[in-house]
């Protein structure tokens, strides 16, 4: 875990290397966010990430909601996709629960345009699947919003496995 005064201090190359991945292949946010140091606590790099996503125009945030993988998907994942679905039980899905997550996933791609997102960590196969239900029948802007909650959400669970809390 590293301190946040060695984050305050690196250099924004070494701060995009360690932190650009937060956002999925989107280190774009990770560079914005070196812009707004140094940063008080743990809790103001994580709004800083935060800020930067939503100062984003909306193509842009789409294209990060769009770099996320599936879930369940037996496709390549970052360390920290592979990680937290691994956490969630996704890895071990049965033959009958892997297909309901492609079939999900393939509707609300097909729906919205871009990955259902949830931030798996600390939950479980049956809650992500619920949600996925229950969230198949928002509206477009609905979904497009809770997509970046999403997001955020995995911002803060991946700054905090790595950034001591100040």
């Amino acid at each position: 875990m590293m301190a946040l005064a060695d984050v305050n201090s690196m250099m924004p190359e070494a701060f995009v290397a360690a932190f650009g991945d937060i956002a999925e292949h989107s280190p774009w946010v990770a560079e914005g966010a070196a812009l707004l140091r140094p940063f008080a606590d743990r809790e103001a790099m994580i709004s800083a990430f935060e800020t930067i996503l939503r100062k984003a125009e909306a193509a842009r945030q789409l294209d990060l909601i769009r770099a996320h993988p599936d879930l369940a998907t037996k496709a390549r994942l970052t360390d920290d996709s592979s990680r937290e679905q691994q956490g969630a039980g996704l890895g071990a899905l049965t033959a009958g629960e892997y297909a309901r997550f492609s079939a999900l996933n393939e509707r609300y791609k097909e729906r919205f345009g871009f990955p259902f997102i949830f931030a798996v960590k600390g939950a479980t196969k049956d809650q992500i699947l619920e949600s996925f239900e229950a969230r198949i029948g928002n509206s477009e802007e609905a979904e497009f919003a809770m997509a970046l909650t999403q997001v955020m959400r995995i911002f803060r669970f991946r700054l905090e496995d790595r950034v001591a809390p100040a």
